[in-house]
């Protein structure tokens, strides 16, 4: 899901946010335009985009209904809009849930090599 391998920073361009949830940066510009919370910092003078840790936030929680949980877009807004804490609690508990699991998958492949 997302890279969190990358130096803690204030701003990330377009360009990295893309690299660490592996999606396209037409895929960030297009749900800006769809969720109305998402709303990166521009440079004026070059329109360059610059996304805060609040937008990764509202990013990992779109991601995860969208991409992860295969809502539609418009669905996705609804749950958000209706319920974002209940959506927020979710991303968190799946995070942990994954990272559990390439855990065990750590070690089950060093087993694997043991035996």
């Amino acid at each position: 899901m997302l890279n969190e391998d990358k130096n803690l920073k204030t701003y990330y361009t377009v360009k990295e946010v893309a690299e660490m949830f592996n999606i396209t940066e037409s895929t960030l510009r297009y749900w800006e335009s769809e969720f109305p919370n998402l709303k990166p910092r521009t440079v004026k003078t070059s329109r360059v985009r610059m996304y805060a840790a609040k937008d990764l936030e509202d990013l990992k929680m779109i991601y995860n209904l969208v991409k992860v949980r295969g809502f539609k877009l418009a669905a996705a807004k609804k749950m958000l809009q209706a319920n974002r804490t209940g959506v927020d609690r979710t991303t968190e508990i799946l995070e942990k849930l994954t990272a559990i699991k390439d855990e065990l998958l750590m070690i089950k492949s060093a087993l694997d090599k043991i035996v």
